[in-house]
């Protein structure tokens, strides 16, 4: 089945790619990498939540929000190079914006790395990094970077 189809299957549809808010593209291609800038959990060009997760924001809500990041960090790919070129998911880079003694980020960081899982199957599974930070950009709870491999 295919990464397209196993999203219809999933009930999910790409969102447009999110503008960038820089300097910057949402995703570049060198050989058979592409690289995902960070992605915010924008809904129809708009945050769902601002805060430190822990603080204003529910760890529950922001392993949410993380999926929403990887959903957008699809489409993203799917705009350069089609999401069906994907053949493996290679990294997963997530960024908590975290209130003090929060220490739950590797279970907010979960929500990105299980959709790839559903989406992608064994070619989902990554090496990642789920780090705790002080701010993000526009207040987002969560922020995503991913590696890809495609096809030549």
């Amino acid at each position: 089945m295919s990464a397209r189809e196993r999203l219809a299957e999933l009930g999910l549809a790409l969102p447009a790619v999110v503008a960038p808010m820089a300097a910057y593209v949402p995703a570049v291609q060198t050989g058979n990498l592409v690289y995902i800038s960070g992605q915010l959990p924008f809904v129809d060009s708009e945050l769902p939540a601002i805060g430190k997760v822990g603080g204003q924001v529910t760890a529950e809500d922001a392993h949410g929000y993380a999926r929403t990041c990887a959903l957008n960090a699809l489409a993203a790919i799917d705009a350069l190079v089609g999401i069906d070129s994907v053949v493996r998911v290679v990294k997963v880079v997530g960024f908590v914006s975290s209130a003090e003694g929060f220490a739950g980020q590797p279970a907010v960081v979960n929500g990105a790395s299980e959709l790839l899982g559903e989406v992608f199957g064994d070619a989902g599974r990554h090496a990642r990094s789920a780090i705790g930070v002080a701010e993000l950009p526009l207040g987002a709870p969560v922020e995503i970077e991913l590696v890809v491999e495609v096809a030549p």
